[in-house]
């Protein structure tokens, strides 16, 4: 049975390390992965990027938040900045990741499709 698409919607900076997490592993299983980062968890995707708790992650043999954003990435995980979030937290695309994409919410649910919506 093929592996339905996952859309993960991040709603504030402390749960872009479980959006990740969750849109990796539908990757990892075959199935399409996005994670959208709404609002201020925009704030969360400035590099360098880090966590307050990456050393107790590393410490643990897990991944740090750059890590794991870069494993993620590399499974297919299309990750987006929201461009409210980007006015709202005053950024701008030249302090994220140049991977990244970028829209907002109309655009992230008319391409929805078929994909599970979760928010974290």
């Amino acid at each position: 049975m093929p592996v339905r698409g996952l859309t993960v919607v991040v709603t504030r900076p402390s749960g872009l390390r479980a959006g990740l997490e969750l849109a990796a592993a539908n990757a990892a299983l075959g199935g399409r992965a996005r994670l959208f980062a709404q609002g201020e968890a925009v704030a969360a995707l400035v590099l360098p990027m880090r966590d307050a708790h990456d050393p107790d992650y590393a410490c643990a043999g897990l991944p740090t938040l750059a890590e794991l954003f870069e494993e993620t990435l590399a499974l297919g995980v299309e990750a987006i900045a929201c461009q409210s979030g980007l006015a709202l937290t005053g950024l701008t695309a030249d302090g994220l990741d140049a991977r990244m994409a970028y829209g907002g919410p109309v655009s992230l649910l008319r391409d929805l499709g078929e994909d599970r919506l979760v928010a974290v």
